[in-house]
């Protein structure tokens, strides 16, 4: 069952959960993404990013849409972190059903104009549109636990930009780090604020940054008002761990089927503890008897 976000993640408010975003690259991951989910009976949303939408040949898609689709399972198909325009016509075209345009580096008003731009585009063909306020914090220094470029989003500015965009789900920064987390930095999510940017605003909120953060904040956010977790950096850590290990072991080794078969299992076993913390096993019933269609979208020329 392919979903668009908005259908994904219609749910989750009333029954208290929250569905997890996560970044795939190729099919061996996105296998174990989708029969973990299966497995759980959980709502999923597989991700990928912009350099990873360009890794892959658009083949790659036409079978991540067509294996989704004859699931029973709900699932959405989604390209993030996008930086332009033209990125998100080419994730629509190429079947995805949702799309982010992350306008946070941006000036408030462009940030906002471009937004709107993609909502007008994606909408047309039936397709879900996240955007982001504020900054989740960037990794400056590994070594010495140093984040920069986090600025915390506000309700005024939350409830201001949905508004002025018509996004599906809104990314806010409360606290967390784009990928592995710096050695010694533990977040500490701010629940007040998420709490207040959750009663102030109507569509479902996002949570970037989700790799590395203590579960049970986690699992409080998800509860506070979170309807999205994306995770990318910790299961993927522990397929290359698991990969590396294996080649350590078996130097000889040549068939890619032994050298992943761990390693698709450590990604299983990350993607199950996620849908717990988050409180998604189970809930596939929700969905029972949804559909989504797909518009199609030409490709246009924009000086932006």
């Amino acid at each position: 069952m392919l979903l668009n976000l908005a259908q994904i993640l219609q749910p989750t408010r009333e029954h208290g959960f929250a569905v997890g975003g996560f970044n795939v690259t190729e099919s061996t991951m996105f296998k174990a993404l989708v029969e973990q989910a299966e497995a759980d009976a959980a709502p999923l949303i597989v991700q990928v990013s912009p350099n990873e939408f360009c890794f892959a040949e658009k083949e790659q898609y036409l079978y991540f849409v067509a294996r989704l689709q004859r699931s029973a399972n709900p699932f959405a198909l989604h390209y993030d972190h996008s930086k332009s325009y033209e990125g998100c016509v080419q994730a629509v075209q190429a079947g995805f059903t949702s799309v982010m345009f992350d306008g946070s580096h941006l000036p408030y008003e462009e940030n906002v104009r471009l937004t709107r731009k993609v909502v007008e585009m994606a909408h047309a063909a039936g397709v879900s549109v996240e955007g982001e306020i504020g900054c989740i914090g960037e990794t400056a220094d590994f070594e010495h636990g140093v984040v920069t470029d986090m600025v915390y989003s506000t309700p005024e500015d939350a409830v201001r930009f949905a508004q002025s965009t018509g996004v599906d789900a809104l990314a806010v920064s409360i606290g967390t780090v784009h990928g592995l987390l710096p050695k010694g930095f533990v977040p500490e999510l701010q629940q007040e604020r998420l709490k207040q940017i959750a009663a102030a605003v109507d569509v479902p909120l996002v949570l970037h940054g989700g790799s590395g953060t203590p579960e049970e904040q986690v699992a409080q956010a998800c509860r506070n008002g979170i309807c999205k977790v994306n995770i990318s950096s910790e299961f993927k850590h522990a397929y290359y761990q698991s990969v590396q290990r294996f080649i350590a072991a078996n130097p000889t080794a040549v068939s890619p089927t032994l050298v992943l078969k761990d390693a698709v299992q450590e990604v299983k076993r990350v993607v199950h503890t996620k849908l717990t913390t988050f409180g998604t096993i189970g809930k596939a019933g929700l969905y029972a008897g949804q559909t989504h269609r797909v518009e199609a979208v030409r490709p246009t020329e924009t000086n932006d």
